[in-house]
C-alpha cells in the first residue's frame, strides 16, 4: 500500500487551442497522388491542422493559457511558473514563452495591472517531442514543494507547428496546435507520482540542423534566375563578383557581411529517417518501461514476484502520437516484454511463433535482417486477438483527436490524454481512482514512462472541454491555400482574426530586425 505524507500533485485541467483551418486528408491524397486508404486506414489520418497567416507557436500557446485562466478564474499573479515545451521556437535566444507572456499581459493588464505576470518564471524547454513532458516534470517537482503559506500554481505550455517539406515523406503527418496544463496540489484530473522511467540514447533519427549555404551558391542561383528571365550574362561574371565582394559596399549587408564564405540557415522542416526513428521510439519506450518497472518495484507499487503484469494496472495508456496509429504500432514491444513469461504468451507464440533470435554479432547486414524480422514480428503481435483487445480497451480512444489534427510534436501526448478523457466521458466510463500509463518520446532520443491516478472529480473538468465539438467547427482549405500558407506567401489571413491573439508585424531592419509584435483582436 502506498502512503503519502504530502498532498498529491498533478494535472488539474488542460486547455488546447488548434487552428481553425485544416486540410482534409482525402484532398491531400488527391493533391499528392497518394493512397488515401493507406493514410486513413493504415495510419489513422483524416485531417491536418494548418495555422493561418497570423498564427504561430506563440499565438497558439497564448490562446491555450487564456482558456485555462478564464475557465478556472485564475488571478495571473498567482501563477509562479510558465514553462514552455516546444521544438518550433521563434528565436535562437529570446524564449517563445516571453512572447506568450507579452500577449497575456496585454490581455489581463487592465483587470490585474501591467505587472500582473512580472514575477512569473518562464523558459523554453527543448527536446524534440518530449520537451513539454520535461517541462511538466520540473513543474510537478516545483509545485510539490508548496506548503500552506506558499501554495504554488504552475502552468505548462506546449505549442508546435509540425511542418515538413512539401512533397516529402513526412508531409502527411503535419499538424499544429498549442495547449496548457494547470499544475497544482490535490488536482481534479490526474495525480502524478514521482516515479519516472527514463531512457536516453544520443542518436540522429530526427533533427533540425543549421544548414550552410555558400555565398558562391547564392550568387550563382541569382544569376541563373536572371538568365531564366532573359538577361544575358558575360562569361566569368560569377568569379569577378566574388573577387570584388570584399571591396564592395554590399559586403556590410546581410548575408554578405564581413566577407564570409557561407551563411547558416535555419529551416522549420526537419531532417529525418522515418524507419530508423520508429525503431528508436520502440527501443526507447521499451527501455524506459523496464526502468519504470524497477523503480516502481523499489517504491512498492509493483510486485514482480506476484507475476503482476504492470500494464494490466493501467486502465488507459497514453502515448506520443506523431500519427494516430503510432501507439498501435509501437506498443507490441512493451506488450510482449510485460507478458513473455505468462501462460497467455505461450498461446500467442503457438500462433505466431517465437521472437526472432538476436544476432550474436555486430555485422550490419545481420543486425538489419534481425531488425526487419522484429518489425514483422511486432506486426504479427498487433494482429493477435490478445493485442487487439488490449489496444481497443486501453489505447484506441487516445488516437481519435490525433486523427483529426495530426502531429502536435510536444503536445501530442497531452492531446491523446484529452481525447481519452473526453471519449470516456461520452461513454460514461467509470475511471475514478484508476491508473493511466503515459509514454512520451522525443527524437535524439529520450523516452519517459510514468503513471497517473484519475481523480474522482475528473468529470467536472472534462465536461468543459468540448474538444470534438470544437474540432467539428473548423474550416477546410484547398490545396492552393495550403501550399501558400506552407511557403509563407499567404499575404492575408484566410479567416480574419477575431477574439484571438494575432501576429501583426515582424521588424525588418536595425535593432528591430526580427522583433515580433502581437495584438489581441477583439470579437
Amino acid at each position: 500500500m502506498e502512503h503519502r505524507s504530502e498532498p498529491p500533485v498533478g494535472i488539474d485541467d488542460i486547455a488546447i487551442h488548434f487552428p481553425r483551418l485544416y486540410m482534409d486528408m482525402k484532398d491531400f491524397a488527391t493533391l499528392r497522388g497518394a493512397d488515401y486508404g493507406k493514410l486513413s486506414k493504415g495510419l489513422g489520418l483524416e485531417a491536418m491542422a494548418i495555422p493561418d497567416a497570423h498564427e504561430d507557436t506563440a499565438t497558439m500557446g497564448a490562446m491555450a493559457v487564456m482558456q485555462l485562466i478564464d475557465r478556472n478564474g485564475i488571478n495571473p499573479r498567482d501563477i509562479g511558473r510558465m514553462y514552455l515545451g516546444t521544438e518550433s521556437a521563434l528565436d535562437g535566444a529570446k524564449p517563445t514563452a516571453t512572447y506568450i507572456l507579452d500577449m497575456l499581459t496585454q490581455r489581463y493588464s487592465e483587470r490585474f495591472g501591467k505587472d500582473c505576470f512580472q514575477t512569473c518564471d518562464v523558459v523554453d524547454m527543448t527536446f524534440a517531442c518530449i520537451g513539454a513532458v520535461d517541462a511538466m516534470h520540473t513543474t510537478l517537482d516545483w509545485v510539490a514543494r508548496s506548503n500552506e503559506t506558499d501554495e504554488r500554481l504552475g502552468v505548462v505550455i506546449f505549442s508546435d507547428n509540425a511542418k515538413y517539406a512539401l512533397e516529402s515523406s513526412g508531409e502527411y503527418t503535419q499538424g499544429a496546435g498549442g495547449g496548457a496544463l494547470l499544475i497544482r496540489r490535490n488536482p481534479r484530473l490526474l495525480e502524478i507520482p514521482d516515479c519516472i522511467g527514463v531512457s536516453t540514447t544520443p542518436v540522429h533519427d530526427f533533427f533540425k540542423p543549421r544548414r550552410k549555404v555558400t555565398i558562391r551558391s547564392v550568387i550563382t542561383n541569382v544569376l541563373e534566375l536572371a538568365q531564366e528571365t532573359g538577361q544575358s550574362m558575360k562569361k566569368g561574371l560569377i568569379e569577378r563578383m566574388i573577387r570584388h565582394l570584399p571591396e564592395s559596399t554590399v559586403r556590410k549587408l546581410g548575408i554578405f557581411a564581413h566577407g564570409e564564405e557561407s551563411v547558416s540557415v535555419h529551416r522549420d522542416e526537419p531532417i529525418f529517417d522515418g524507419q530508423f526513428s520508429n525503431r528508436c521510439y520502440q527501443t526507447a519506450v521499451r527501455q524506459a518501461f523496464h526502468d519504470y518497472t524497477q523503480k516502481a518495484a523499489r517504491q512498492g507499487t509493483f510486485d514482480p514476484a506476484m507475476d503482476q503484469k504492470l500494464t494490466e494496472q493501467w486502465s488507459r495508456i497514453i502515448m506520443h502520437l506523431p500519427y494516430a496509429f503510432q501507439a498501435k504500432r509501437m506498443f507490441p514491444d512493451v506488450f510482449r516484454h510485460d507478458r513473455q513469461d505468462s501462460e497467455m504468451w505461450v498461446n500467442v507464440t503457438e500462433n505466431i511463433g517465437p521472437m526472432p533470435e538476436s544476432p550474436h554479432s555486430d555485422n550490419e547486414d545481420l543486425v538489419e535482417k534481425w531488425e526487419q524480422d522484429m518489425d514483422a514480428y511486432r506486426r504479427a503481435i498487433s494482429k493477435t486477438p490478445e493485442y487487439i483487445e488490449f489496444h481497443a480497451s486501453r489505447i484506441e480512444k487516445g488516437q481519435r483527436a490525433s486523427s483529426l489534427i495530426g502531429n502536435q510534436y510536444t503536445g501530442s501526448i497531452f492531446l491523446a490524454l484529452m481525447s481519452t478523457f473526453e471519449s470516456d466521458l461520452e461513454d460514461n466510463s467509470n475511471l475514478d481512482d484508476t491508473k493511466f500509463g503515459l509514454c512520451g518520446y522525443g527524437s535524439g532520443a529520450k523516452a519517459k514512462v510514468f503513471s497517473g491516478t484519475v481523480s474522482p472529480r475528473w468529470r467536472e473538468v472534462v465536461s468543459r472541454w468540448h474538444l470534438f465539438e470544437r474540432l467539428a467547427g473548423r474550416i477546410a482549405i484547398d490545396h492552393t491555400t495550403y501550399e501558400n500558407l506552407h511557403k509563407g506567401v499567404q499575404d492575408n489571413s484566410v479567416v480574419e482574426p477575431q477574439g484571438e491573439f494575432a501576429l501583426v508585424e515582424i521588424g525588418d531592419e536595425g535593432v528591430d530586425e526580427g522583433a515580433r509584435r502581437y495584438r489581441w483582436i477583439g470579437a
